[in-house]
C-alpha cells in the first residue's frame, strides 16, 4: 500500500479535477474499496495533511467548509 504521502499527493490532483463548487470529503477523492484498503490511522494521518496542505495553499482552488455531523472535514472546490 501507498505511503501516505503518496495518498496525500494522490488527493491532491484528485480535487484539482471536480468542477467548481463541488463538496467532497478527503474519502470521496479514493475509489471505495481502495479508501477501505487505507489502514485506519493512515486516514486519519491523510486527512490531518490534507486539512494543513489546503490552508497552505491559501484558498488556490480548495476551501475548508464545515464539519459533518460525524465529524469528517468538509471542502469546496472553487
Amino acid at each position: 500500500m501507498s505511503n501516505v504521502n503518496e495518498l496525500l499527493d494522490e488527493a491532491i490532483k484528485e480535487a484539482k479535477k471536480l468542477k467548481e463548487g463541488e463538496i467532497f470529503l478527503v474519502k470521496d477523492l479514493f475509489k471505495g474499496y481502495l479508501w477501505n484498503r487505507i489502514p485506519k490511522k493512515d486516514r486519519i494521518l491523510l486527512g490531518t495533511l490534507f486539512l494543513n496542505q489546503v490552508n497552505k495553499m491559501d484558498g488556490e482552488g480548495i476551501k475548508v467548509i464545515e464539519k459533518t455531523p460525524s465529524n469528517q472535514q468538509r471542502y469546496e472546490r472553487t
